[in-house]
């Protein structure tokens, strides 16, 4: 019998538990302007345009309150959750920032460089490399390398300067809807234990009312989900599919003076039978301070795949060992490492990007083109339209936001998604059948064989336990490593004694229980020594360990919002 994590739903009811039912009284509440729930690129990206637009508009910011912009994140400061690639395509930035130039960007230490020569290589097996010609996609001359968590500090610093209140360490764990009409988010509670015991620090959380709420919350954001069924913003649209990927920074002895990006079938598996699609990346960088030549590597593998034993942090471990990978990290020593889902669907599987009151940007609306693995542009893009059509509208006395999603579509994030919304769907046929179909699509840009490509979701796929896990290296320490020692260089710190925040069933079939102890990077779930080979397991949630990628929300679990501080605190990525 087939079984699939989507049979084994956690125990959650979103609308229920993340979405509050009208406003504490006035004086039980704080007041702002615009809430911003997200310090990431896009979150502060529309903070930093609204505030260039209401410096010129003395009126309208007096009429916004004393706090006209709050940015609500979670991490202990903004950037600490942010995880990306990342080569970026920086048309977006320069906009934001009109007065900066490139230089700027690298003296403030987010940016390490233009792309000038790029590589693509074709891995038939652990030794053997093919040079191929780079294809549209992987064309990267003239980008910038770019740290994303650096990037979202210094916009942090940019906003703050000119006015916003950031709240940092600060969960936003409930979108508050009065009459049909998003008016605010709810700050979460602090300081409570495992069964959600007020301890002596506890302090309860706020109603936060806004004029206009931004969701800006990233992968898996769950006030996102939570609206996106409260609003039936996915009405229309084919269901959004994921992925997840892992990366280590080296600091390496030789600069690497290209970006380099490898396609299968090695170190995933070609036949459809285990499901696996994906690609890595070796990206140059810098560290602004000490000058040490450093690289960003990683692998992105779809939550599509079958084989339960499939591990992404495992499967980047074994590509260290290609000779290709190996000459370039060899004398050198691994200083960062994180980990994060991103969605993969594309313009299909966007939802609708604007509900009463409120509007999605960045990867809370899907704006992610996973053929290019480029984002970070659509982020910014997305972030500044909406500071744009919100300033527009309260200007005007309205809270009707409605005009963002035609700009959006209209805007470069629109173009470049619509042109490879049909690219990525042939995979599900796997890479041997779908391989050719993706490559006629990549240069017809969609057109050929057109038509709208179906997604199926990624927990609906049957799960098999497989032999992939027999290719993985043991760790060393050294350069292969296992998956505790990296969540410490992650710099997680979420105590002991704090609520869980995962959402899983805690008995399922072991083919369930396989696959989410493999996938997760973190190595949160565990199965009992004694557990019986077959039938079903009990599964021990070690959620401390959790660095909040997500990928579990995509595979049958509910990634929630933990308390605001816990979590990774990303430096390099």
């Amino acid at each position: 019998m087939a079984i699939a994590p989507a049979q084994f739903p956690p125990p959650v009811d979103s609308q229920k538990e993340f979405i509050k039912r009208g406003l504490d009284p006035e004086d039980e509440r704080i007041e702002v302007g615009v809430a911003i729930v997200g310090g990431g690129t896009a979150g502060l990206a529309c903070a930093n345009r609204l505030l260039q637009l209401l410096a010129e508009d003395p009126k309208l910011m007096e009429s916004l309150g004393e706090v006209p912009v709050a940015v609500i994140e979670k991490a202990k400061v903004c950037g600490g959750h942010n995880l990306s690639g990342a080569v970026m395509r920086p048309g977006p930035l320069q906009e934001l920032f009109p007065d900066m130039t490139r230089e700027d960007w690298r003296k403030e230490g987010f940016a390490f460089g233009e792309v000038k020569k790029d590589a693509v290589y074709l891995l038939p097996n652990g030794k053997t490399k093919i040079r191929v010609p780079t294809p549209p996609n992987f064309r990267n001359h003239g980008n910038e390398v770019v740290s994303v968590s650096a990037l979202a500090r210094f916009q942090q610093k940019v906003a703050e300067e000119n006015g916003a209140y950031v709240l940092t360490e600060t969960a936003a764990t409930q979108l508050i809807v009065e009459d049909g009409r998003v008016v605010g988010v709810r700050s979460g509670d602090k300081g409570r234990g495992k069964e959600g015991e007020p301890l002596a620090n506890f302090e309860p959380g706020t109603d936060i009312a806004a004029k206009a709420v931004v969701l800006a919350e990233g992968c898996w954001g769950h006030l996102t989900g939570a609206a996106i069924r409260e609003f039936n913003l996915g009405e229309g649209r084919e269901p959004q599919v994921w992925e997840l990927g892992v990366k280590e920074i080296w600091k390496v002895p030789k600069p690497l003076d290209r970006v380099i990006h490898t396609l299968g079938p090695w170190p995933l598996r070609i036949s459809a039978k285990y499901g696996q699609i994906g690609g890595t990346w070796i990206y140059p960088m810098k560290d602004a301070k000490t000058g040490d030549d450093l690289v960003s590597i990683g692998v992105v593998v779809d939550l599509d795949y079958k084989d339960a034993t499939t591990s992404v942090h495992d499967l980047l471990q074994l590509f260290k060992l290609h000779p290709l990978v190996k000459g370039i990290l060899e004398g050198g020593e691994r200083i960062g490492w994180g980990a994060k889902a991103l969605p993969g669907g594309g313009w299909w599987s966007m939802p609708k990007p604007v509900m009463p009151g409120a509007v999605l940007v960045g990867d809370a609306a899907g704006l992610v083109d996973t053929v290019a693995l480029k984002g970070v542009h659509h982020c910014i893009n997305s972030g500044k339209i909406a500071a744009e059509v919100i300033y527009e509208s309260l200007k005007n006395g309205s809270t009707d936001f409605s005009a963002y999603q035609e700009r959006l579509e209209r805007s470069i994030t629109g173009q470049e998604l619509y042109q490879v919304r049909n690219t990525r769907q042939p995979f599900q046929k796997g890479l041997i059948k779908g391989g050719p179909l993706v490559g006629i699509m990549t240069l017809t840009k969609g057109k050929f064989p057109g038509g709208r490509w179906r997604w199926h979701r990624n927990d609906e796929v049957p799960m098999f336990i497989g032999d992939t896990h027999k290719r993985y290296p043991q760790p060393d320490g050294k350069y292969t490593f296992d998956k505790l020692s990296s969540v410490y260089v992650s710099g997680n710190a979420t105590r002991d004694d704090a609520p869980n925040h995962i959402r899983v069933r805690k008995r399922v079939p072991r083919e369930i229980a396989e696959t989410w102890r493999w996938m997760c990077p973190a190595g949160v779930y565990e199965i009992p020594e004694d557990a019986p080979e077959k039938g079903d397991v009990d599964v021990i949630v070690n959620y401390t360990n959790c660095v909040q990628c997500g990928a579990i929300t995509a595979k049958g679990g509910r990634l929630t919002t933990p308390e605001g501080g816990d979590g990774p605190l990303y430096q390099l990525t």
